[in-house]
């Protein structure tokens, strides 16, 4: 039976709960802007994320809300079938999501290539990155990734040359990533408990306040936060019947269960308490989800800057996280009026540090390890996504996976070296011989020359499996009946059989305890 949680446990949530809620708050306006939705949405959801799925979630030191991951397909759905249909696209997804994690699919969706995930990741954060920086020059976006990549430059010259408003906004936004680096950097280590954006955006506030600049955009924030809320009609669920509509939803499902599930494993690593139930996180994460889709605002998952934050700040339990959302809503209910003075440039610059963090291609050593396939299918999903769109580009991913996989256990060289006045063969195995290469391998071994002494090289080889294993037993027995004789390590060959499974377990366990699992906000 679980312990009842002490009252120096409660003290210790509560305050993590602060820093997470600290954390949450400029993040949650931020990547509601940036979706295209007002910030109070992106509110709402964090206050879902802690109280409801904080409360039911299978990884109870993770922490839920809108995510930067989500932002770009958000923003799609948005620009293609308005924002009326949102809250439908990500209704369904939770429902989905709801579905997957009772049927007990949780841990399938972990199975996705972590070289797609990061790729996903790092083409996001690129996306947002050349997104925020147009709109921290208090501009708009000017359309794909490509172009506002393409753009950049001169919107900064414009800004620059003619000293107007554009250029005073982009002082405060740099003066916020400026404050951001040098807090994370050169701060006090008793003051760090403070959150870095969250400094970034009180220092812009006051530059903007003391400096009287009227001119520059603010954030808009109605008094009542429930006001931006869009219920869906019966004539927008009927919609979702409409191919891009149920694309949609499936996209958001997959992405943030992913991301979610992810997430997870990297906070397991972090702490010694429980670990994740995957499928009661995945139901979780579907019931939220499904509650912001009837309310019509953003779409969550676990996000591991807030949940990293709620670790290090000291929590022990799911009030942390579930404190978060409370502090969120009397926040936004009560003090909504204080969000008018955050200039919009401020968030923006917090978006595009965060778009930096994302996109910084660290991962790269780590996907070297363990082969150059990796990182092509990483830098391919990541040009995919910023030329054409984050669904592209990670189906396209996870098409080359499987590739890359069939190719793995379907691939077999076999070099043959023949020695005749020696009477020996030497036969060289590279990649791996499975019952796809099976008759390639029986051909070469029934053209060998009987009486001989054979040499059979499995240093190159990746893996063997119990048929080929089988035909080189009964095959063994064979050639010596006619004289010959085989040279193979047994015992090596037993390893390569098992190989497979064991390094695929260590790859994982150190990619879990070196942090190298995917990063989201």
């Amino acid at each position: 039976m679980t312990s009842q949680p002490s009252t120096s446990s409660y003290g210790r949530d509560l305050l993590a709960s602060v820093v997470v809620f600290l954390v949450a708050l400029p993040l949650c306006m931020g990547i509601a802007i940036a979706s295209g939705l007002p910030p109070t949405a992106g509110i709402i959801t964090g206050i879902i994320g802690g109280i409801v799925v904080g409360f039911i979630a299978g990884s109870p030191l993770q922490v839920s809300g809108p995510a930067a991951g989500l932002t770009v397909l958000v923003l799609q759905l948005v620009q293609q079938h308005g924002i009326e249909m949102l809250g439908v696209i990500v209704l369904f997804a939770g429902l989905l999501q709801l579905a997957a994690g009772i049927f007990k699919l949780g841990q399938w969706f972990r199975a996705v290539s972590p070289a797609v995930i990061h790729g996903m990741l790092v083409g996001i954060g690129i996306l947002i990155l050349v997104s925020q920086f147009h709109v921290m020059l208090d501009q708009k976006p000017i359309g794909t990734g490509i172009e506002n990549l393409v753009g950049i430059p001169g919107a900064l010259w414009s800004a620059v040359s003619t000293g107007d408003v554009h250029f005073t906004a982009g002082m405060v936004g740099l003066l916020t990533i400026v404050t951001i680096f040098g807090w994370g950097s050169f701060a006090p280590k008793s003051l760090k408990v403070i959150p870095a954006p969250l400094v970034g955006v009180v220092v812009g506030m006051i530059a903007a306040a003391v400096l009287h600049l009227d001119a520059i955009k603010y954030v808009e924030v109605p008094d009542n936060i429930w006001s931006v809320t869009i219920f869906p009609t019966p004539e927008r669920l009927m919609r979702i019947l409409e191919p891009a509509i149920l694309i949609g939803a499936i996209s958001i499902a997959f992405i943030a269960s992913a991301e979610t599930l992810l997430c997870a494993t990297a906070v397991d690593q972090m702490h010694s308490g429980p670990r994740t139930k995957y499928d009661q996180e995945l139901t979780a994460q579907g019931v939220g989800n499904s509650i912001c889709g009837l309310l019509g605002v953003l779409p969550m998952t676990g996000v591991i800057v807030r949940s990293s934050a709620n670790v290090e700040a000291g929590a022990v339990s799911r009030n942390s996280a579930i404190f978060h959302g409370v502090w969120l809503l009397v926040f936004a209910s009560l003090l909504p009026f204080t969000l008018r003075y955050v200039p919009v440039s401020t968030l923006a610059a917090v978006l595009v540090y965060t778009g930096y963090k994302l996109a910084y291609p660290k991962i790269v050593p780590a996907l070297l390890k363990f082969g150059k396939g990796e990182v092509a299918i990483f830098a391919v999903t990541v040009v995919t996504i910023v030329l054409t769109d984050l669904l592209k580009g990670v189906v396209l991913g996870l098409v080359l996976s499987l590739i890359k996989l069939l190719y793995a256990f379907s691939h077999l060289v076999i070099r043959k070296v023949e020695k005749p006045e020696e009477r020996r063969t030497d036969l060289y195995l590279t990649g791996s011989a499975t019952l796809i290469r099976l008759p390639t391998l029986a051909s070469t071994l029934e053209g060998l020359k009987p009486n001989t002494h054979v040499h059979v090289h499995i240093d190159e080889l990746d893996y063997i499996d119990h048929a080929c294993i089988d035909l080189l037993t009964s095959w063994d027995r064979q050639h010596k009946a006619s004289g010959g004789s085989l040279e193979i390590e047994w015992e090596g060959l037993t390893e390569k059989y098992k190989k497979r499974s064991s390094a695929s377990f260590r790859a994982a366990k150190e990619a879990a305890r070196n942090g190298t699992g995917p990063v989201g906000v």
